[in-house]
């Protein structure tokens, strides 16, 4: 906090994703999953949430994914790292709940963003289909057909850091279009 001040709200939306079939997953491959996907959001929460809470507030959203609620074939590490930040989210909400700071995870399903246009190149390159047979297969998965925007992962997170949502605490809420019901 001294060299950003003051912070209420965190949000932890690192991340990155890549894949390779469990056996030609890499120690480098591993280690980089977990270090940008969870252990950057758990040394921030280590250093800002007892601030938050000798102050009387704080709101914590860990961005995790569908891939923390279920596995994901060919994305062992990243399905790893998002269900380590989803427990870890639930361990310290455990921990805190009888403060005044909530933490709680945002789980999107594929969304319109730079990491699933790269999913889908990868998706491409390794079938031999389109970018567009890519597209519309990740689509699929969710039962609405479409990809979730940004945005709406925004308001969730948004609500999540109000006052009214202090009841909300150590969930993993997805924003998938009901991806993970099947």
């Amino acid at each position: 906090e001294a060299e950003v001040g003051r912070v209420d709200v965190l949000v932890n939306n690192a991340g990155t994703a890549e894949s390779a079939p469990f056996d030609r997953t890499t120690d480098a491959l591993w280690d980089r999953m977990l270090a940008v996907n969870v252990t950057g959001a758990f040394a921030l929460c280590r250093a800002l949430i007892p601030k938050m809470i000798a102050r009387g507030f704080g709101r914590v959203v860990n961005v995790a994914s569908t891939a923390g609620l279920a596995g994901c074939a060919y994305s062992t590490a990243y399905c790893a790292s998002k269900h380590a930040m989803v427990g870890m989210t639930r361990a310290i909400a455990l921990e805190i709940a009888r403060t005044p700071v909530t933490i709680n995870c945002v789980c999107p399903g594929w969304a319109n963003t730079r990491m699933a246009d790269e999913a889908i190149a990868r998706i491409a390159e390794k079938t031999g289909r389109g970018e567009d047979a890519a597209r519309r297969a990740l689509e699929a998965m969710s039962p609405q057909g479409r990809m979730v925007e940004p945005e709406e992962v925004a308001l969730v997170v948004a609500m999540l850091c109000s006052d009214e949502a202090r009841s909300i605490h150590g969930q993993a809420i997805p924003v998938d279009g009901g991806q993970v019901m099947r």
